[in-house]
């Protein structure tokens, strides 16, 4: 029965990290940008801004959150109880407006990965662009997300399909 237990903390464990991982992806895609943009602009200068350094900073600082994320998610489920990890994880699952955020997040990731090298093809190294354009995309998704209910067209609120 231990190791019924132990192996259900450590499933709940790996899905938590997982969505940890993807929030934290998604949360450094969105601040990385105007961040970058602001630092360079503030320190060096407009004439220093490039189009491939920042593709290159958003990409690196949504792998940065992407793995603090995970950490700290890891950190925090090995050091808790199986019950709250448990109640965590079906709480998560069942969180719609997360879940949504998420889809969101995930197509303009695609798109952009897609269209970024597309539109800026000799302005930047073609592995910036395809993940700085994913990163740049995800951000576009959360925003596109937290903005839809300001439109006046709320998403209907159904549960998911398990």
């Amino acid at each position: 029965m231990a190791s019924n237990s132990t192996t259900t903390h450590t499933a709940d464990t790996e899905v938590l990290v997982r969505r940890s991982m993807t929030k934290g992806y998604e949360i450094f895609s969105l601040l990385t940008p105007p961040i970058y943009t602001a630092f360079i602009v503030a320190r060096k200068g407009r004439s220093q801004f490039k189009v491939n350094r920042l593709l290159r900073a958003t990409w690196l600082g949504s792998v940065a959150g992407c793995a603090g994320g995970g950490a700290f998610e890891y950190a925090r489920s090995a050091n808790s109880s199986e019950s709250k990890v448990r109640t965590r994880r079906i709480q998560h699952a069942y969180d719609i407006a997360s879940l949504r955020a998420d889809d969101h997040s995930t197509i303009g990731a695609m798109l952009f990965a897609v269209l970024t090298p597309a539109v800026l093809w000799k302005r930047a190294n073609p592995v910036n662009l395809i993940l700085g354009g994913a990163g740049i995309g995800s951000a576009v998704g959360l925003l596109t997300h937290c903005i839809r209910p300001l439109t006046g067209s709320p998403p209907k609120n159904t549960p998911p399909v398990l």
